[in-house]
């Protein structure tokens, strides 16, 4: 049987943000369903953020090169190289990073690496991903010439695929879902009796984003607003309330979900700490135990709502709304639109309804198999085209 080694660009194995982890590890499931089907083995090599030595534990991995500068001028050739061996190079953006929002340094890279990823004759594919909003008319020239040099370009989303389709590329795109949807778990037994409540708490919004001034243009005070919900929780009868931290970030404390959940803690008590997790399949498993669940990384959520449990996402930017209106569900609180009084008062009433919102969520994830699916057979078709080759 014909052995191909896969790239993963801008995938990672062990990043402080295990909705990146989520992406990566499905999308290997992903990839080994459809070389089954491709009649082909596959091997992975990681390209991002990664450390280099990440990969050791888990044997689908030849390698990981790690993204810098000084390879991306071709100072080191590491890169050229890693690409090179590269039957297929898979790209998924980080999820959300191909897109001008999180600044020029970031999109830079992601940009520089697809270009680099496309010379040579091999396949690029744009896997799942939010696509745009660019701010910046440059940036969006330039997201314009990557979507040009892919072989396939798949969103994740209704929104992603409207800004692609008015960019006027004559290409094709393929509408799929987030591919965390396919994330493997297990689910970690619960043993209390009480009505689990999981609040996700973002660091990186409770400090006000990167910049601390608002980053992301909230209406609505965050602290504050978690807060209330977390009051309203621990008043309602025989509730039991987590916080569940998705990001554990100790160098950039900007990132970091465990610190801020520790300090609320600190200052409600009844509520506890879960995690920190090792894996993005360990969280999804210990998450699948709530019997609702809010929050504001948008991972977490999926983790929820894939496992079957009832939950409002709390957005920050259009990738939320944009990819669960894409399964029907919209129970969405819009943190950059509503008040605090809206968003409490929608949590709220989703808590009181989360038996209706469970078949909702059943119904979701039905749409988002089907949607599945199709990515599957798209790889096995890029994966039979490079056996071929």
């Amino acid at each position: 049987m014909k052995k191909l080694n896969v790239g993963l660009l801008w995938h990672s194995v062990d990043s402080a943000n295990l909705g990146v982890g989520a992406l990566t590890y499905a999308q290997m499931h992903l990839v080994e369903q459809a070389a089954r089907r491709a009649e082909v083995e596959v091997r992975f090599t990681i390209i991002g953020w990664t450390r280099e030595g990440a990969f050791l534990a888990d044997p689908r991995i030849a390698r990981a090169c790690q993204v810098n500068g000084r390879r991306l001028l071709g100072l080191d050739n590491s890169l050229r190289q890693a690409f090179a061996e590269c039957d297929l190079v898979l790209d998924i953006g980080e999820g959300d990073s191909f897109s001008d929002i999180y600044g020029w340094k970031r999109l830079a890279f992601l940009i520089a690496t697809k270009l680099l990823a496309s010379r040579g004759g091999r396949p690029l594919v744009l896997s799942p991903q939010t696509l745009g909003p660019f701010k910046h008319p440059v940036a969006a020239r330039l997201g314009d010439l990557a979507m040009r040099r892919a072989r396939a370009v798949c969103s994740r989303d209704a929104l992603s695929t409207a800004y692609f389709q008015s960019r006027k590329l004559n290409k094709a795109v393929n509408e799929i879902i987030d591919v965390a949807f396919a994330l493997p778990f297990e689910p970690r037994p619960q043993s209390s009796d009480k009505v689990r409540v999981g609040v996700n708490v973002s660091g990186l919004l409770w400090g006000g984003g990167y910049s601390g001034n608002n980053q992301f243009g909230l209406t609505l005070d965050y602290q504050a607003t978690i807060l209330e919900l977390i009051d309203h929780f621990l008043e309602q009868p025989d509730v039991e309330v987590v916080l569940v931290p998705h990001v554990v970030n100790a160098e950039r404390e900007a990132e970091d979900d465990l610190r801020a959940s520790q300090h609320i803690a600190s200052i409600r008590p009844g509520v506890s700490v879960a995690g920190p997790f090792a894996t993005a399949m360990e969280a999804k498993g210990y998450i699948a135990g709530f019997d609702f669940f809010t929050g504001a990384r948008m991972h977490a959520c999926i983790a929820a709502f894939s496992s079957g449990v009832p939950c409002v996402p709390m957005a920050y930017s259009r990738k939320f709304a944009g990819l669960f209106n894409t399964m029907n569900y919209t129970h969405v609180a819009d943190c950059t639109r509503e008040t605090q009084e809206q968003v409490v008062g929608r949590i709220k009433a989703a808590f009181a309804g989360r038996k209706k919102l469970r078949e909702e969520t059943s119904v979701g994830n039905e749409i988002a198999q089907q949607r599945l699916e199709k990515y599957r057979q798209l790889l096995a078709g890029l994966l039979a085209e490079a056996k071929r080759g």
